[in-house]
């Protein structure tokens, strides 16, 4: 059982929901980034998916690709982000960590090296949204046996005859795309989301987190109301875009979380 098993275990059993938070790793540097991700468990949040910096973010709004590109121009790489995690995990032993990104860095690397390296310094899942599960015995078949959840994305328009493919091998959680398009596009809303949510917990015994389009604590609490829980990415990537103090972040987080456990 990984830690991201662990703690949807822990959530069901106390019949909360779930709060994913998504920053990205060296935005807008290494130290602010890292204060941010310590200070993230504090304002409530459940499961932390951090961004791994890369050039061409093809899922990604402008607010997330504009992180990337702050975070690479501040001199992130695939191992500073490993030792991102390994700073966190110096006072953080229990808040799951999922890494969100593209294969490129990863096929750069070594899948083998990246995998017992990710495992070393404290990643608990994956999330990479250019392999598709015609490919799992690229990075996901290898990434199970290593010990690390591989989390699929669903989207609106994954279809029923698409929904099985994509369920096969997906661990941890599946990650539900509330809308069509790019991060930060759109507003999710909750009446579109419960039909489709419920379409896919048909399919799984699994959590279903629900991201994209959620910007505020009453969005939170809607959509997490109908799902297992909900991701907010770029919302918070523009606080910290904005240069805002870390302190003002991580509120602007716990609104965020304390609407989701209110669902």
């Amino acid at each position: 059982m990984t830690r991201i098993d662990a703690k949807f275990a822990t959530l069901r059993d106390q019949g909360k929901k779930g709060f994913v938070a998504y920053i990205m790793a060296g935005d807008p540097d290494y130290d602010t980034a890292l204060e941010v991700m310590k200070g993230l468990p504090g304002a409530g949040v459940d499961v932390i998916e951090l961004g791994l910096p890369f050039t061409d973010p093809m899922a990604d709004g402008p607010t997330i690709q504009l992180a990337g590109q702050r975070a690479l121009e501040s001199g992130m790489t695939l191992e500073r982000t490993l030792q991102m995690v390994r700073d966190f995990r110096e006072t953080d032993a229990e808040t799951p960590v999922v890494l969100m990104g593209y294969y490129n860095p990863i096929y750069s690397r070594g899948v083998d090296t990246f995998l017992a390296d990710a495992k070393e310094a404290g990643i608990d899942g994956l999330i990479v949204v250019d392999l598709p599960p015609e490919e799992d015995e690229e990075l996901c078949l290898p990434a199970q046996a290593a010990g690390l959840n591989f989390i699929r994305l669903a989207t609106p328009t994954t279809d029923d005859a698409r929904l099985p493919k994509v369920l096969q091998n997906t661990s941890g959680f599946v990650y539900y795309v509330s809308i069509t398009g790019i991060t930060g596009a759109a507003a999710a809303e909750a009446a579109d989301v419960a039909p489709e949510v419920a379409r896919i917990k048909a399919k799984t015994d699994l959590p279903v987190i629900v991201g994209f389009g959620i910007r505020s604590p009453e969005t939170a609490e809607s959509i997490a109301g109908v799902a297992d829980g909900c991701v907010v990415g770029s919302a918070i990537v523009s606080e910290i875009a904005a240069g805002k103090p870390v302190a003002e972040v991580l509120d602007f987080v716990a609104g965020l979380a304390g609407g989701a456990h209110r669902a």
